[in-house]
C-alpha cells in the first residue's frame, strides 16, 4: 500500500509531501491544475522514461520518492527485493526513489541502496496497477486480448514456456535450413574449398616469411654494387689508415716508455688500431660471403609474387592466408561430416516441434478456458455497471492445428473481444462498435477482475471515467468503491459521483507563490469536500440545491 509520496522540483511541483491511507482516495481539481504530474511520479518511479524538461526551472535535479507499507503475505515483492539484497527490516517497508539529473541520466534507490531502473520496475509492478485513459487505446487493439486473458487466467508461466520452446525450435529450424542450402551446395563448394585449401598448402606458407623475402630481394639485386663498395672500404682502411696508425701506435708506445704521461694516450691509440683492424675484418668477411646469383634472385622475386597472389586471394597478409586455409580445411570436415549432422538436426527440429506443439496446445485449451471465465465475469460486472442488455464474448480466430507455420510466441491463438451495448444487436469489434464511455465500463470491469487477480495492492485510475454520466456514472463509482473494499484505490477524476464515494479527497490546484506557478495538493476536510464537488457539478455556480444534492451524493456511501 502506497503510505507517503514525496516530490521535489518536478514540473510544477517544488516541493510535495503527502500521505495516504487505505481504501479510495480521489484527486479532483481543474483542467490543467497539475493532476497528470502526480500520476507522471508514479510513472517515474516504475522506471518510465523522463526527460530533463520536466525538471522545474532552475532546479539541478527532481526526485520522487515513495513508502509502501508491504503485505507480509506479498511473497513476490519479498523474494524479489531478498535477491537485491533489499529486505525491510525491521518494519515491512520499502522506500523507492529516483533522482532525475539536467542531464537526463537517472539514479534509483530501494531501501536507501542503489538499484537499477530493471529491478524497480520489476518490483513496482507487483505494489501498483496504473489504469489510465490511453488503456482504451490497448483494449481496441486486439493484440492486447491475448495479455488480458493470459492474465487473468495466471498463465504467464505457460506463455513463457511456449516462447522458450519457441525461440530452441527456430533456432534450431534455422541452422537446420542453412546446412540443407549447403547440402545443395556441397559438391561445388568442397571442390572450391579444396582447391583453395590445396593451394596455400602446397605453396607452405610460413609467418612473416614475405619480408624476409623482400630483404633477401634487395640485397641480391644491389650485389655487385655492395661488393665494390665493400672492397673499396675495406682496401682504403687497410692500406691507407690502418698501416699509418699502426706506425703512429708504435711512436707513441716507444714515447711512453720515456715518458709514462704518454702512457693513456698510447693505449687509447692503439685500441683504435685494434678496434680499426677488427672492422677491416668484417668488411672483408661480409664482402667474402656476397656473390652476384642471378638464379637465386629468380626464385625469390618468383616466390615474393606467389605470395602476393595468395594474400590478394585470401587476405592482406600472410596470416591470413595461413588462416583461411586452416578455415577451409575446417569446412571441409564439417562438409563431409554434413550428412551425419544433418540427420541430428533433422531429429532436433522433429523433437522441438512435439514440444512446441504440445504446450502451445495445452496453452490455447487453458487460454479458452479463461477465456470463456473471463468473458462471463466481465457481462456480470457489466450488468452492474449499467450494461444490462449488453453482449461481451471472446472469439479465436483459427484452431490449434498440427502444423507450425501460423504459430508465433505466443502460440497459436489470436483472441478478439466482441462486443455489443443493445439487444439484438450482434457483438462486434470493440474498435467498431465501442463508445468512449462504453470503453471506459469496460477497461474498469477488467481493471478490477485483473486486481483481483494479481497481488498488487494498489490501483490507481486516471480518468477512467471519461465519456460517462448519470446512471453510468453512478454505477461506475459503486464499482471503484466496491473495489476499495479489498484494494488501495486512487481515482483520479471530474465525477462528483466517484469523488463522493471517497475514504480521503485531495485538491489539486495552481497558484502563484513570487510570480511563479506552483501545484500543490491539498487534502480536503468533509466542509470543503461539499463545496469541491459542487463545484465539480455546477462549476461558480453553485446554489443550495446543488450543495443538497452533494450532501445526498456523500450520503450514499454509508449505504454502501
Amino acid at each position: 500500500m502506497l503510505k507517503e509520496l514525496i516530490i521535489t522540483n518536478l514540473a510544477l511541483i517544488e516541493k510535495l509531501h503527502v500521505s495516504f491511507d487505505e481504501g479510495l482516495t480521489v484527486l479532483t481539481g481543474e483542467t490543467g491544475a497539475g493532476k497528470s504530474i502526480i500520476l507522471q511520479a508514479i510513472h517515474l518511479l516504475g522506471g518510465g522514461k523522463a526527460a530533463a524538461t520536466w525538471i522545474r526551472s532552475g532546479a539541478e535535479t527532481a526526485t520522487v520518492e515513495a513508502l509502501f507499507e508491504l503485505d507480509p503475505q506479498h511473497g513476490l515483492v519479498l523474494e524479489k527485493l531478498a535477491e537485491m539484497g533489499c529486505e525491510p527490516e525491521p518494519e515491512p517497508e520499502l522506500v523507492v526513489k529516483r533522482i532525475i539529473s539536467l542531464k537526463g541520466s537517472s539514479r534509483y534507490f530501494m531501501n536507501g541502496s542503489l538499484a537499477t531502473a530493471k529491478a524497480v520496475g520489476e518490483v513496482m509492478e507487483n505494489l501498483l496497477s496504473v489504469a489510465s485513459q490511453h488503456d482504451h487505446q490497448q483494449l481496441l487493439q486486439p493484440r492486447s486480448h491475448l495479455d488480458y486473458i493470459d492474465a487473468v487466467g495466471g498463465l504467464w508461466p505457460q506463455r513463457l514456456i511456449v516462447s522458450h520452446r519457441y525461440d530452441k525450435w527456430r533456432e534450431v529450424k534455422e541452422l537446420y535450413q542453412e546446412l540443407v542450402d549447403k547440402e545443395r551446395d556441397k559438391e561445388q563448394r568442397r571442390d572450391f574449398l579444396s582447391f583453395q585449401s590445396k593451394e596455400i598448402e602446397e605453396a607452405a606458407v610460413s609467418p612473416g616469411e614475405d619480408v624476409a623475402l623482400v630483404f633477401e630481394r634487395d640485397r641480391l639485386r644491389a650485389s655487385d654494387d655492395l661488393i665494390g663498395l665493400g672492397k673499396k672500404s675495406w682496401h682504403l682502411l687497410a692500406e691507407a689508415v690502418n698501416t699509418p696508425l699502426s706506425v703512429v701506435r708504435k711512436n707513441l708506445a716507444q714515447m711512453a716508455a720515456f715518458d709514462p704521461s704518454l702512457a693513456g694516450l698510447a693505449e687509447e691509440v692503439a685500441g683504435n688500431c685494434f678496434q680499426l683492424e677488427d672492422h677491416i675484418q668484417v668488411i672483408r668477411n661480409y664482402v667474402e660471403t656476397l656473390a652476384s646469383d642471378p638464379a637465386r634472385l629468380d626464385v625469390v622475386t618468383a616466390r615474393l609474387d606467389l605470395l602476393q597472389r595468395l594474400k590478394r586471394k585470401y587476405g592482406g597478409e600472410l596470416d591470413a592466408v595461413i588462416a583461411f586455409g586452416q578455415e577451409a580445411k575446417q569446412e571441409l570436415a564439417e562438409i563431409e561430416a554434413l550428412d551425419e549432422r544433418l540427420a541430428a538436426l533433422e531429429k532436433e527440429v522433429s523433437q522441438g516441434e512435439a514440444a512446441l506443439s504440445e504446450a502451445a496446445t495445452l496453452l490455447s485449451e487453458a487460454r479458452h478456458a479463461a477465456a470463456q471465465e473471463l468473458a462471463g465475469k466481465i457481462r456480470v460486472s457489466l450488468v452492474s455497471l449499467c450494461f444490462e442488455q449488453a453482449v461481451f464474448e471472446i472469439r479465436f480466430k483459427g484452431e490449434p492445428g498440427q502444423e507450425l507455420g501460423s504459430i508465433s510466441r505466443l502460440g497459436w491463438d489470436r483472441p478478439e473481444f466482441m462486443f455489443s451495448a443493445n439487444q439484438g444487436e450482434e457483438p462486434k469489434s470493440l474498435a467498431k462498435v465501442a463508445s468512449g464511455g462504453e470503453l471506459s465500463r469496460l477497461m474498469l470491469a477488467l481493471k478490477t477482475l485483473l486486481a483481483e487477480k494479481d497481488q498488487v495492492d494498489t490501483v490507481i485510475f486516471d480518468e477512467i471515467d471519461a465519456g460517462i454520466s448519470g446512471k453510468a456514472a453512478e454505477a461506475v463509482a459503486r464499482k471503484i468503491r466496491e473495489l476499495a473494499g479489498h484494494h488501495q484505490v486512487f481515482c483520479i477524476t471530474h465525477l462528483p459521483q466517484i469523488a463522493s464515494l471517497a475514504d480521503e479527497h485531495f485538491l489539486v490546484q495552481k497558484f502563484l507563490v513570487e510570480a511563479r506557478t506552483q501545484t500543490s495538493i491539498i487534502p480536503l476536510s468533509v466542509e470543503k469536500r461539499e463545496h469541491e464537488l459542487a463545484r465539480m457539478l455546477d462549476g461558480d455556480s453553485v446554489s443550495e440545491q446543488t450543495l443538497a444534492y452533494v450532501r445526498t451524493l456523500m450520503e450514499r456511501k454509508a449505504a454502501l
